[in-house]
């Protein structure tokens, strides 16, 4: 198992609780420090010190790319697991998740993740933009043809990520280490390469974003890399998720024509919250994270500016994370 990270020290001793409750025998786990500012590597360290599976290193350059790149050339077991350092986990994650490995055409698993709430309407909202996230991602597996997954719930096997050369061709993005990483084995290996696990069993528990802004900012990082993929698909999925929310926000103007124009505005935005409460109250059910239905109303109206702001922002490529500034989505001069 490879967890990279980077100043978590608020996060150490939840994460430590996490990997040692693991009950998969003689697993190894590389803790990969990105340069951090904190004492994330010194408390690891010390957590940790006594028990020889568990080993904390610190990257040989910066970024979380070459951390996890560097965490895979020394790891020892063919079968490399990634989470990130502000995650949670079941007991048996690692059974779960290694499984689909037994059928020889499966280079790399995809597991569900999800954010944590205590009833905050920015976490239910939150909760929702995953779900929506979840349905993509479990619909494009189905479809043989994925566009997303999540780093903080993958798996695959070390030989796929050395013949596909890692993240060469994207490491001057900033983000983007899980979806360059799946549509490279997909492209190499097949349809039937990628496999996506939706279980409870296997779901991962991430923290959420504590407010507007940093929820903002971590999606157009997510967000930026669509430049990337040189993917009609992948182009065609953004530009309709962007113009549906046009359409929703454009809506409202159905207000200003008259009795019969509120009324229009009012089926159509029932239409929307009846439609996402089926579906992304059914993907919420199964993963036992269900929301109110007033959250889930809420969600329903607020959500189209924020896919309208982020996808504003995803096209301006600007944004921080860990402390490292980002001018634009793609760094055009090599690291050093």
């Amino acid at each position: 198992m490879i967890i990279p990270f980077r100043d978590e020290a608020k996060n150490i001793p939840s994460l430590s609780l996490n990997l040692k409750k693991l009950k998969y025998p003689g697993l190894e786990i590389l803790l990969i420090d990105d340069h951090s500012d904190d004492d994330s590597f010194q408390l690891l360290d010390k957590s940790f010190e006594e028990n020889q599976n568990f080993k904390v290193i610190r990257s040989d350059r910066k970024g979380k790319k070459s951390a996890l790149e560097y965490g895979v050339k020394i790891a020892s077991g063919q079968i490399i697991l990634c989470t990130d350092a502000d995650c949670g986990f079941p007991e048996d994650w690692v059974e779960h998740m290694i499984l689909p490995f037994q059928n020889p055409k499966v280079q790399l698993v995809a597991g569900a993740v999800m954010v944590e709430g205590n009833g905050k309407f920015i976490e239910a909202f939150q909760s929702l933009d995953w779900a929506s996230i979840l349905l993509m991602t479990k619909y494009t597996f189905a479809q043989k043809e994925p566009l997303m997954c999540s780093g903080a719930n993958l798996a695959y096997r070390k030989e796929a990520f050395q013949k596909v050369n890692g993240y060469e061709g994207n490491r001057d993005f900033a983000s983007g280490d899980d979806e360059f990483l799946l549509k490279k084995i997909h492209k190499m290996y097949g349809k039937e390469a990628c496999f996506y696990l939706s279980s409870p069993d296997i779901l991962v528990i991430t923290k959420p974003e504590p407010n507007w802004q940093a929820l903002i900012n971590q999606r157009v990082r997510w967000a930026s890399k669509w430049k990337a993929h040189f993917s009609l698909s992948h182009a065609m999925s953004a530009a309709g998720v962007f113009l549906m929310q046009l359409i929703w926000i454009g809506s409202i103007f159905l207000i200003f024509l008259g009795g019969r124009g509120v009324l229009a505005f009012g089926l159509v935005w029932l239409i929307k919250v009846f439609a996402e409460k089926l579906s992304l109250g059914k993907v919420l059910k199964n993963l036992d994270k269900q929301q109110s239905n007033l959250s889930i109303f809420q969600t329903s109206f607020v959500h189209p500016f924020y896919v309208l702001r982020v996808g504003i922002g995803a096209l301006n490529g600007k944004f921080t994370w860990k402390g490292r500034g980002n001018g634009r989505s793609v760094n055009l001069e090599s690291e050093n």
